[in-house]
């Protein structure tokens, strides 16, 4: 008998989910989501270690690559588009592609997640180099299409990741880190778009999350890279560099408005009472990490 794989099998606790009332599907749905943290801490160890090579990539120039097909490709792109404007990182930086292009972001393109030459294809065009960090996503872990993402990456020398829910999953042959969050079966069998991606997610706002953090994107755990392109960030801005400064929220926007409401520069301007170009400068010898700048500038 063919083995079902682990994100296709049913889920007993909610057999009967088509006879229940409204707040007892929620009650279910609830109860099983709270199974999807537990088995992201099972895979911290891996996660770190994707961490460090992307965190390193970084350090090198290199950029992060996040492929997948169906509801892994769109949170993929979801992820990497929330970079720039979050740590003010270019926007190539950290890309998402989604099988079938991106029409296939707001419409299931059929059969496109079955094509490995789509995968190698994808991965070629993306410009993909040593050096950075190729991630495969699939709740399943078989899409052929990933495969041949990973597979052409692997043959090209560049770091693979592949994250999947399912221990047997055949894009962890391609991979140099595995992470494996195995949620169980769906409230609805076969639905990855719940816990499965609700796992993915998590995972994805690590790696990029930590890996800037590694990178020197905050202080303390201020977001003093952020973008300020509407009224809430700047907003933001002028509470970050108050809070650290412990200037008025007034002085704080007066040194943003002289820094280009970048929050870095406008901190060391007030705390170590220098010129904007100096503050550009003390931050560039210190490869933009505010806390050693600082330590430097205040000796």
């Amino acid at each position: 008998m063919k083995r079902i794989i682990q994100t296709e099998e049913r889920n007993p606790a909610s057999r009967d989910i088509d006879l229940m009332p409204s707040r007892r599907i929620l009650e279910i749905m609830n109860r099983e989501d709270k199974k999807v943290a537990l088995s992201v801490e099972k895979e911290l160890d891996n996660i770190a270690k994707a961490v460090d090579i992307i965190s390193e990539a970084f350090q090198k120039g290199g950029n992060l690559l996040y492929f997948g097909a169906g509801t892994s490709g769109r949170l993929g792109i979801l992820d990497a588009s929330e970079c720039p404007p979050t740590f003010s990182v270019p926007q190539d930086m950290v890309r998402g592609y989604i099988a079938g292009g991106e029409k296939a972001i707001k419409t299931s393109i059929e059969g496109a997640e079955d094509s490995f030459e789509g995968g190698e294809s994808d991965l070629v065009n993306s410009g993909a180099k040593p050096g950075d960090v190729v991630v495969g996503i699939s709740a399943s872990g078989n899409a052929t299409y990933i495969q041949g993402v990973l597979k052409k990456a692997k043959a090209l020398h560049i770091n693979t990741v592949a994250i999947a829910c399912s221990t047997e999953a055949k894009i962890k042959q391609y991979s140099d880190i595995f992470i494996c969050p195995t949620v169980g079966a769906e409230v609805v069998t076969g639905s990855t778009r719940l816990k499965s991606g609700t796992a993915q997610k998590m995972v994805l706002n690590m790696l990029t999350t930590a890996s800037m953090i590694r990178i020197g994107k905050t202080y303390e755990n201020y977001m003093i890279d952020v973008n300020p392109t509407n009224i809430k960030l700047k907003d933001r801005a002028v509470r970050i560099v108050s809070e650290i400064a412990e200037i008025s929220h007034e002085e704080a926007g007066e040194f943003l408005r002289k820094s280009g409401y970048r929050v870095k520069p406008a901190v060391i301007m007030s705390l170590a009472g220098m010129p904007l170009e100096q503050a550009e400068k003390l931050l560039k010898a210190h490869n933009g990490r505010l806390r050693e700048a600082l330590s430097n500038s205040l000796k």
